[in-house]
């Protein structure tokens, strides 16, 4: 199966006064309006998606609803999920989506740094440390022979924004 990791587009800074709860941080104009540009990058690609697993927190949701937008991807196909925040847990994640929808072979998760990297790490070589970057609006995919947090990825690429955006 093919995993696309995708972490959420610009957003607000951070400011505990005008967001005192972080998860309502919504994107930029210039961060969707650049996600946009990214997303045509990524249809270049010729990809195809089963599922979009986002994580609720605002930002993640808006880049979410944006790729399903550009990229033509229905509203049904799109779920959130608790366990792509910040402090979720993959493990639990690849559980979930693994008992609800068993025959997926195309799965894009969005979500946040450092989890994703570190997801990306423990899915490469076990350790969640490994140094991988992911910027706003960046795509990795990975292939797993299934969908098992404990099963070892085999890394096809990690595009920037300014890869993609290039290849629009």
């Amino acid at each position: 199966m093919k995993l696309y990791l995708l972490r959420h587009a610009i957003a607000d800074v951070r400011d505990p006064v005008k967001y005192p709860d972080d998860s309502l941080r919504p994107l930029t104009k210039e961060g969707k309006d650049k996600f946009r540009r990214i997303c045509g990058g990524i249809q270049r690609l010729r990809l195809a998606f089963d599922l979009v697993v986002s994580s609720p927190y605002t930002r993640a949701q808006q880049t979410a609803e944006i790729f399903c937008e550009e990229l033509k991807i229905s509203k049904a196909q799109l779920v959130l999920n608790e366990n792509l925040t910040p402090f979720g847990d993959p493990q639990a994640l690849f559980e979930e989506i693994s008992a609800q929808y068993p025959n997926i072979d195309n799965l894009v998760c969005v979500g946040h740094e450092p989890y994703l990297s570190e997801l990306i790490g423990a899915l490469l070589c076990g350790n969640a440390a490994a140094s991988i970057t992911m910027k706003k609006g960046g795509l990795c995919c990975l292939t797993l022979s299934q969908l098992d947090f404990a099963g070892y990825a085999t890394l096809e690429w990690l595009l920037t924004p300014a890869q993609l955006i290039a290849m629009s």
